[in-house]
């Protein structure tokens, strides 16, 4: 399938916005593209299409000639549910290389990071391991309802920095905002933070105090935690066709989304080498199981 457009509709990406509970599951359709997103999920996406999943799916159903219908649906658990029943066609964030789903091969790869004020001495923060996180006090996101927690808050728990964390949540509504995380290091409520890259990266750019940003490595030393990943675009399994034509167009338009993301000031870090075989059948850096995200909204 090189598009879905296969009427002279000749149109522009057109954002309409159906609530998942709204919406009837159906097969592809020619002329369509129907993604499932987060309404609420910055830098990622949200409801009024500010988000670089939103350019993304836009720039697609530019390129296809296709209508663009969101479908929104909270990325936590279960989030994969909505496109196996067919309520949409692409989620436009997913693990490469999980079982769950069919993806594409990632068009970015993202890290956790620290999160420190330029001129707090803590800078130089980049391991699990240094002695000084025993002592201060570091906003972790969290999960509110698992034995699973976030990767870098499991990991710093084999550590033994456990009773000096703050948890911000890893599910976002009108209280708990994406971006608390990021401010409470700018306004002190926390020494320094550990966030996912994209979240991180996009919040501390418009932060009014200088923050500083350093990636955590590919795997905990000591527990071999992976603190990076690399994230492509979910499709049915069954739709092979719909996935190699994504595939297609991420080759070919590799340059611009590599330039989309960095406006929106993402962490990226070469791909590796895709593994035969290797799935990816765990947490993701975003939530536990079968979720992508990082945070959500609950």
């Amino acid at each position: 399938m090189r598009s879905l457009s296969s009427g002279a509709l000749g149109v522009a990406a057109l954002l309409l916005a159906v609530p998942a509970s709204a919406q009837r599951p159906s097969p592809l359709q020619p002329g369509l593209l129907r993604v499932c997103a987060d309404p609420d999920n910055m830098p990622s996406s949200n409801d009024k299409g500010e988000g670089f999943e939103n350019k993304l799916a836009s720039m697609i159903a530019q390129e296809w000639k296709s209508e663009l219908r969101y479908v929104w649906y909270p990325t936590r658990r279960g989030y994969f549910r909505i496109l196996n029943g067919m309520y949409c066609d692409v989620a436009m964030e997913a693990p490469a290389g999980m079982d769950v789903a069919g993806s594409t091969k990632p068009y970015f790869r993202s890290a956790y990071v620290f999160v420190a004020r330029q001129g707090s001495g803590l800078e130089d923060v980049k391991s699990l391991a240094d002695p000084r996180l025993k002592k201060l006090k570091i906003g972790v996101n969290i999960y509110t309802s698992d034995a699973e927690n976030s990767p870098p808050a499991m990991a710093l728990a084999r550590y033994g920095v456990v009773g000096n964390l703050t948890g911000f949540s890893t599910f976002f509504d009108d209280q708990n905002r994406p971006e608390d995380i990021v401010k409470a290091v700018a306004g002190k409520a926390v020494d320094i933070a550990i966030a996912w890259g994209p979240l991180a990266g996009y919040y501390a750019k418009s932060s009014p105090v200088p923050l500083v940003l350093n990636p955590l490595p590919e795997r905990d030393s000591l527990s071999d935690t992976p603190f990076r990943y690399s994230i492509g675009l979910a499709v049915r399994r069954r739709d092979k066709e719909l996935r190699d034509s994504l595939q297609t167009l991420l080759d070919r338009k590799a340059p611009e989304i590599q330039a989309l993301l960095k406006q929106y000031n993402v962490p990226l870090f070469p791909i590796p080498e895709e593994k035969e075989g290797e799935k990816v059948t765990g947490s993701t850096p975003a939530a536990p199981a079968d979720s992508t995200r990082v945070a959500g909204r609950r």
